[in-house]
């Protein structure tokens, strides 16, 4: 794993800086004049005890990451609202076969033959696909077919498979980085490594942040438990993937330009959709919640895969009615199950967790509001967004406008949208048009070829 931070300017000068302001009459203080102000280590040891922390969140790390494995991206930094990522898309990028984690064991032949097989599935899957792929896509998108083939094949590889990217995060939330690696149900190991990188870094960066990586590094978090099983009794739950429930309050908030702008005006000015929400229970794929846990704003409870596991896995349309690659894409998933197992009794769960593919199902609990459900709708039903992910969308607003939810029969893709606004162009992808005039539709007759 390789993490480099870009430059930036001293954390700690900036924390103090900040926190003398506020009782500063004479002005902003700077952070030169804190550099060497005797007290700078007191006061910033002194608001950090005390939980002052907004005061270190002025600081934001962008960092280059490589060779992190998909499934702690996953878990660990992007389980939370507190960042911004820019990762390379396993969508539209042709993965490749040296960009696999492994975990710590001390043979890793059998894994590198696991690995291997699985990303020779993933490369027939492809091949066996992209004549049907062809079929459906627009004829102006038709060179996009092999990434959409790219797109469906994915499934069967593992979250072993390693990703690229751009993370910023402020630095309190470097410090969490620190402290909740020691609790992660899964990936133990690796998330422990990035832990020690940051931490080393950080106290190169600056050393008046040593003692607070020391308390990050001797804290003791506690992953939380969540009783799955309970829940899905209390309401009922036995083969539906989504059931959205306690809706409070309703979404009759006026649609306007606040919410068809691209700025999205509606997240800056609140108003009454913030009031009003719903949980939804889901079961999905790891690969769709790796898309929707980028909604930072629908925070959800995702449980240790340990305490949920069943050997359950998603399946995509286009590969259910090819037969071919339908054999191919069970075969690889049985053979995924197996070898997990297999490892899982070997070296625990947490290290053979690399094993799960992309299609294993997991399940897990979501709140959102109205306002931000709202853009989360604008982008999962656009015929653009993943498939799956569409799918679930689709299944919540649906369930919305069944209970005669107030304002559910708002919650469309961002061309109805727009539409409805009278905003041009209708369709705000440019090239990537799907090639369907949604705006046209009713809900009803939304459907999805691929």
């Amino acid at each position: 794993m390789q993490v480099e931070f870009l430059e930036v300017d001293s954390p700690s000068n900036v924390a103090v800086s900040a926190a003398r302001t506020c009782y500063f009459p004479g002005g902003i203080v700077t952070p030169e004049a804190s550099a060497s102000w005797a007290r700078k280590d007191d006061l910033l040891q002194g608001i950090f005890k005390g939980g002052h922390h907004t005061t270190l969140m002025h600081t934001h790390v962008t960092m280059l990451i490589s060779g992190m494995s998909r499934h702690l991206i996953w878990r660990l930094l992007h389980a939370h609202p507190y960042y911004n990522s820019e990762q390379v898309s396993q969508r539209y990028a042709k993965m490749k076969m040296d960009n696999f984690v492994y975990p710590e064991v001390k043979e890793r032949a059998e894994w590198e033959t696991y690995y291997q097989d699985r990303f020779h599935d993933y490369e027939s899957l492809i091949e066996v696909l992209l004549p049907d792929v062809e079929a459906v896509v627009p004829k102006f998108r038709r060179k996009d077919s092999r990434k959409k083939a790219q797109e469906m094949a994915r499934y069967v590889l593992p979250g072993g498979m390693s990703a690229y990217l751009y993370h910023t995060v402020n630095i309190i939330t470097l410090l969490r980085y620190i402290a909740v690696a020691k609790a992660m149900p899964e990936c133990r190991s690796e998330a422990m490594v990035f832990a020690e990188i940051i931490a080393v870094k950080l106290k190169q960066m600056d050393a008046s942040l040593v003692p607070l990586v020391q308390h990050a590094e001797t804290s003791n978090p506690v992953f939380p438990t969540f009783d799955m099983t309970g829940l899905k009794m209390r309401l009922g739950i036995r083969d539906e993937s989504v059931k959205v429930y306690d809706v409070v309050g309703d979404a009759a908030f006026e649609v306007n330009e606040n919410y068809a702008d691209v700025l999205r005006y509606s997240q800056m000015l609140p108003d009454q959709g913030v009031l009003g929400g719903f949980s939804t229970y889901t079961r999905l794929s790891l690969s769709a919640d790796a898309q929707n846990q980028r909604h930072r704003r629908s925070p959800a409870v995702r449980p240790a895969l340990e305490t949920i596991y069943a050997r359950r896995h998603y399946v995509p349309p286009i590969v259910a009615k090819n037969p071919e690659a339908l054999a191919i894409y069970e075969r690889a998933i049985a053979a995924s199950y197996d070898f997990f197992e297999a490892q899982r009794d070997s070296i625990g769960f947490s290290e053979a967790a690399y094993a799960l593919t992309n299609a294993h199902e997991i399940e897990l609990v979501e709140r959102d509001e109205f306002t931000s459900f709202h853009h989360k709708a604008q982008m999962r039903l656009c015929y653009n967004a993943q498939e799956e992910i569409f799918d679930i969308v689709y299944e919540q607003v649906k369930q919305l406008r069944a209970m005669k939810v107030p304002g559910s029969e708002e919650l469309l893709p961002p061309c109805a949208t727009r539409f409805a606004m009278k905003i041009r162009p209708t369709c705000p992808e440019g090239d990537h048009f799907c090639g369907i005039k949604v705006w046209k539709l009713d809900f009803e007759e939304y459907k999805r070829e691929i």
